[in-house]
């Protein structure tokens, strides 16, 4: 497993989380995942932005070309919904728990998750990025 040099990050990936971020929020990804709180692929990213349900969205840093994902940033700001960049889109598809690399997912509002207070502290990770 090859990790990419920082120089060769797309700029425009902005926020990137850093390594210890990205294992946190890949360890969430994994389990919004089983708890069924998990939208994959960029469309499907979108449409819980437009529906509103989005706790916050991952996007990989080497999606090719970068452009398709580029169009998420700009809707969760619209949406305020905190939005983060990690390295790989094949470490994203894994903690997807897929077999294909994974360019953004959507971790969804659930009711009563148990997983809320885990997604709160991501979240507020993710903001601190922003500043």
């Amino acid at each position: 497993m090859t990790e990419l040099a920082d120089s060769e990050v797309n700029p425009k990936a902005y926020p990137l989380a850093d390594a210890t971020l990205t294992k946190t929020i890949l360890d969430l990804v994994q389990q919004a995942s089983n708890y069924k709180q998990l939208r994959k692929g960029a469309n499907e990213a979108t449409k819980t932005l437009n529906r509103g349900i989005a706790e916050f969205i991952v996007m990989a840093a080497d999606a090719e070309p970068l452009e398709i994902i580029l169009h998420l940033p700009l809707l969760c700001e619209d949406k305020n919904v905190p939005y983060v960049f990690v390295r790989s889109k094949q470490a994203l598809g894994r903690a997807c728990g897929v077999s294909r690399p994974v360019v953004a997912t959507s971790v969804t509002i659930k009711e009563g998750s148990q997983l809320k207070p885990q997604i709160q502290s991501v979240q507020m990770a993710i903001e601190r990025l922003l500043v």
